[in-house]
């Protein structure tokens, strides 16, 4: 390959880079707010995934076991990797950590459960939905 080639899938490259960074600042200034919530959301597919496919939980159960590990996440989350750098001089510290949280988060979940699609059984789920249809007639 030649120089220009390198050059140009670097700058393509770096532009998708910025762009991410752009976006992960822009929503922290803004809005203040932890930027792993939709990892732990993840995390919580993931639980509910498990516990109905391997399990064979009760949908139901699943869900609220969900929210369980996803507070308790949450809760850890907060305590180890936020609360130390609350009283840091700098915002940009807090920025890396969550930056840092999301991707242990997704790795972690890769890392588990591979990457390869993962996807619910339909007839567990219409059972959930036709109950519920039922209930209320």
């Amino acid at each position: 390959m030649s120089f220009i080639s390198y050059l140009k899938d670097g700058i393509s490259l770096g532009s998708i880079y910025a762009i991410i960074a752009l976006g992960y600042t822009m929503v922290w200034y803004c809005k203040n707010a932890e930027l792993f919530c939709g990892d732990v959301i993840m995390v919580g597919a993931f639980v509910i995934l498990t516990a109905v496919t391997k399990a064979s939980m009760s949908p139901i159960l699943a869900i609220i076991l969900s929210v369980v590990i996803c507070t308790v996440a949450g809760v850890v989350i907060e305590a180890v990797a936020y609360r130390p750098l609350r009283k840091a001089s700098s915002n940009l510290a807090v920025l890396i950590t969550a930056i840092g949280v999301s991707y242990l988060l997704q790795n972690l979940a890769l890392l588990i459960f591979g990457a390869d699609a993962k996807s619910f059984v339909r007839l567990s789920m219409f059972r959930l939905w036709s109950c519920l249809a039922d209930s209320y007639d």
